[in-house]
């Protein structure tokens, strides 16, 4: 089960195991269990309670430890339990990512998305694929909730496996760049890699942006397995050129994309409303025709990158065409809510400086091309316990590309959501440009956004988007933006239609 695992030595003796764990509450009889330090704790220190669990191996990446009486004991060089726990998963479960043809999208915005799209070129294609991402991961209608953006090594072959019993031919991925840097992916083959641009986020674990961008190329240098065999990247980001020249190097071949220029681009002006987007694809095959209900210059951008990449897959135009048209909307990425109200209202999981100026940009364009000077309405916060230097630059953002701003909590974790609020304050003063207001209390903040919006306004609640739950410091209580503005938005016309019959029967009397 250790073949291929880096610096391995066999302490002591040798068994037959018949299951593998990374945590020790999910031991069983029979099983190895891989001691490996993590980021919030150390696996090492759980040994002892893995071996009462019935645990028959251990396999540790610490020289501190020694091994136990009676009990098959591996040692591996420190920092590569992850690698170990990625080569004697892959062996356990049959190497179904070898056997599986996956595409991986790494970038800052736009991989849930992208991955969306691919799942649905390739439905159209009939091809039965497995999606593994920050929503959810889902194969042949069994959907699992995402605890991660990129699963655990262990985690993602045995769900690789199960896809494959259940006749999956493709998989599509988000790789984020912490999983890439711990080595969640080791050994894991990518036949195509997809970047889709790179923003200020995560620095709170990177530290600098080349660090990075240095753990987003990861994926296309391969990481414990060959180099992807085709890199899909956005020529338009500034960190895609030097992406392209370093992947050439490595991958066979190379898409770029972009608006006007790279190997896919748009021809021509594209059609953009808030119903949905049109346009023209060129590419090296030929132009393909897009008309899809998501909306946005960033889905144009998505669109380009599931395209080269369906392509790079031998996808045809028609059915690429036909896969995007069916995908009628992502969860929490510029999900409308309705409830009848006479403004527009949506949910989007923009939390980064760079995906709010998307985002306020194309409800300025919205409410403009609406004839009925709308204002643009932004309700955001910050993520507690991440990078603080960010926070301005969100709160810059905001009040940039909005006519008034609410300023509440996201997740602010173990942090004072007040200090939190505090931060983005500074850039929202900075740019004097919207007028504000300071609502701490989330679902206090989504009610007054609702009640501020006026006949033709648009009311933009980023931050969470998809997300379920709200974490603080007391814990995780559930919070859904979606449902939580649908309440707010009943409610408040409730309200306006019972003023309207007091006004009547006022009238009447």
């Amino acid at each position: 089960m250790l073949a291929g695992a880096e610096t391995l030595s066999i302490l002591a003796g040798d068994t037959e195991v018949t299951g593998l764990q990374y945590d020790s509450r999910k031991v069983q009889r029979g099983d190895a269990f891989i001691a490996m330090k993590g980021g919030a704790t150390d696996g090492n220190k759980y040994i002892n309670a893995a071996i009462a669990q019935g645990a028959v191996a251990i396999a540790s990446d610490s020289a501190e430890q020694k091994p136990r009486h009676g009990i098959a004991w591996a040692e591996v060089a420190p920092g590569q339990g992850r690698r170990l726990l990625g080569c004697a998963a892959a062996t356990l479960y049959g190497r179904p990512a070898e056997r599986l043809k996956l595409t991986g999208v790494t970038g800052t915005n736009g991989k849930t998305t992208t991955t969306y799209l691919l799942e649905s070129i390739f439905s159209a294609a009939k091809r039965k694929s497995a999606l593994i991402g920050t929503i959810e991961y889902r194969v042949a209608g069994t959907v699992v909730p995402s605890p991660h953006t990129t699963p655990e090594s262990l985690d993602l072959n045995i769900f690789l496996a199960d896809a494959l019993q259940r006749g999956a031919s493709e998989g599509v991925m988000e790789v984020s760049s912490h999983a890439l840097e711990q080595g969640r992916v080791w050994g894991v083959p990518f036949d195509v890699a997809i970047f889709t641009n790179l923003t200020r986020d995560h620095l709170d674990y990177h530290g600098t942006m080349e660090k990075y961008f240095e753990a987003k190329r990861i994926l296309f240098a391969g990481s414990g397995a060959a180099a992807p065999r085709v890199g899909v990247i956005n020529i338009d980001d500034p960190y895609g050129a030097p992406l392209a020249d370093f992947t050439k190097k490595q991958s066979a071949q190379v898409f770029t994309y972009g608006l006007k220029s790279g190997d896919f681009h748009v021809k021509g002006e594209p059609k953009l409303a808030v119903t949905g987007t049109s346009f023209l694809i060129s590419s090296p095959m030929g132009e393909i025709a897009i008309d899809t209900q998501l909306v946005g210059t960033v889905n144009i951008y998505n669109i380009l990158a599931a395209t080269a990449a369906a392509q790079a897959r031998g996808i045809s135009h028609e059915q690429i065409s036909a896969g995007v048209k069916a995908l009628s909307h992502v969860p929490g990425r510029f999900q409308c809510v309705n409830a009848g109200q006479p403004f527009t209202v949506v949910v989007d999981y923009a939390h980064t400086d760079d995906a709010l100026r998307n985002l306020t940009s194309f409800a300025r364009d919205f409410v403009t091309k609406s004839g009925k000077k709308g204002r643009v309405i932004t309700l955001f916060g910050c993520g507690g316990d991440r990078d603080r230097e960010k926070r301005p630059m969100m709160g810059e953002a905001a009040a940039k590309g909005s006519d008034f701003v609410v300023l509440t909590s996201d997740n602010p974790r173990s942090e004072d959501p007040l200090r939190i609020i505090h931060d983005a304050l500074a850039g929202l003063r900075r740019s004097q440009h919207a007028e504000f207001t300071i609502e701490p209390d989330r679902k206090r903040a989504i009610q007054l956004a609702c009640q501020l919006a006026q006949p033709g306004d648009i009311v933009l609640i980023a931050g969470k988007g998809h997300e379920k739950v709200q974490i603080t410091l007391h814990g995780s209580q559930p919070f859904d933006d979606v449902e939580v503005a649908r309440a707010a938005l009943v409610s408040a016309s409730t309200s306006r239609a019972s003023r309207s019959v007091k006004r009547s029967g006022n009238a009447s009397a």
